[in-house]
């Protein structure tokens, strides 16, 4: 067996709110609750399990998702109506822009919990 990622715990201030935001945005569907967890599930099979945490104990993490140029348009029209900030850049300085790095298309925006979400059409590294 190769090794796979299947699921990450996501902490969050309020589980449900990070869950359907993160599932809106990128066209998914939220899981059943399970537990203390509410899943979002991802092509690939790897499930993100939002779990509600006192604030001050969340640590701001990244969390990066590779779509389909479709996808993009699609997760970029959903985060401009509603009026999400977002950024071509993980540093915040280039508001309101994407970027196109390896001839793709990306953009960053933070989740309901502070944590720092990408979306990208194109893999680091990827020179086609």
């Amino acid at each position: 067996m190769s090794v796979e990622l299947n699921h990450t715990i996501v902490h969050s201030r309020d589980n449900r709110e990070s869950a359907e935001f993160l599932a809106t945005i990128l066209g998914l569907e939220v899981g059943d609750a399970w537990g203390p967890f509410i899943p979002v599930s991802t092509s690939n099979g790897v499930t993100l399990d939002f779990a509600s945490v006192p604030a001050e104990s969340i640590t701001m993490q990244h969390y990066a998702f590779l779509i389909s140029d479709e996808e993009f348009d699609a997760a970029f029209q959903r985060i401009r109506e509603q009026g999400i900030t977002y950024y071509a850049d993980p540093h915040g300085k280039q508001p309101g822009e994407i970027n196109h790095h390896y001839g793709g298309r990306g953009l960053y925006f933070m989740d309901p919990a502070g944590h720092g979400m990408e979306i990208i059409t194109r893999p680091y590294g990827n020179e086609e």
